[in-house]
Parts: structure tokens; sequence; C-alpha cells
């Protein structure tokens, strides 16, 4: 039970930041997928409870919004664009290399180890760097190729702990 306790200590920790207030719904589910990497359904059915509100109602928030993730992300988001302008310019190749090199099967997006997840999404706002891929969001990288995705991936992993 002591494992249990620690387990949600941090997400009350979170909900008390909060003053479990109903309208914080968003920011209290933002920082725990920042916690946890996603939102597990224990966590959002120990949210609901916590604020007072059904489980459907959390779920309904956690999956309108595509910030959200049900599923564990990797600590290493990739994003490749495959807008009209990455698919043109070779967006495909940028994504099987991805795939290839992080051993990713069919229908798999987070590598077993939690460390990589791979999404494609439709448009990174930025085509006049076609292709591009970001990483977490923050860092861009544009006009990519193969090449430079496994150039991407190995100072990823050289910066991943064991």
């Amino acid at each position: 039970m002591e494992c249990a306790d620690r387990k949600f200590q941090k997400l009350q920790e979170i909900i008390s930041r909060h003053e479990a207030k109903v309208s914080h719904l968003i920011a209290i589910l933002q920082e725990v997928q920042e916690e946890y990497r996603y939102l597990p359904q224990e966590v959002m059915t120990y949210i609901a409870t916590a604020l007072n509100i059904s489980p459907a109602t959390v779920y309904g928030v956690a999956t309108f919004y595509a910030q959200f993730s049900l599923l564990p992300k990797g600590k290493y988001v990739i994003r490749v664009c495959d807008g009209t302008a990455c698919h043109v310019r070779g967006s495909e190749p940028i994504h099987f290399a991805l795939r290839q090199e992080l051993s990713l099967a069919p229908g798999q997006q987070t590598t077993d180890d939690l460390q990589f997840t791979v999404e494609t999404v439709s448009c990174l706002g930025a085509c006049g760097l076609a292709p591009v891929m970001t990483v977490n969001g923050e860092e861009v990288y544009g006009q990519m190729t193969p090449e430079g995705v496994l150039e991407v991936l190995a100072r990823l992993k050289g910066t991943v702990q064991a």
C-alpha cells in the first residue's frame, strides 16, 4: 500500500496546488502528463474523485485535446510532418529511417524502453524547411534526410540515461 500512496502523493500535490478546482482541470492534466508522460486510467479516476466530478468528464477532456495521451510516451517525442510540402520533399524516408533505427514494429509509436515516441503530424508550420521534424516540440530540424535522422538520434541516444 505504501507504494500506491507514494504513487499518488505527487498527484495529490499537483491537485492541491490547483486548489482542487474543476476550472483547473486542464492545468492539472498538463502537470500530471508531464509527471507521468501520459494519463493513466487510475490517475484520471483519482483526479475525478479529488475534484468531485465524473471520470467521464476527465476522460472527455483528456481525449478532446491532442496534447494529452492515454498511452505512455517516450522521453523524446519526435514528430514528423507529412503535410503536402514535407510529403513532396521526402518525409516518408525520414519516417522510415526513424522507425527502422528505433526498431518500431508496425503500429508501434513508442520504443519499449520509453525513450522515443514517433508521431506523424499534418503540419508543423515550417513548410519552407520541408521535410521537417521536431523533438519535444522545441527542437526543429529542417531539410531532413535519412542520414540527418541518424545523426539526431545518435545525439539523443547519447543523452539518454540508462
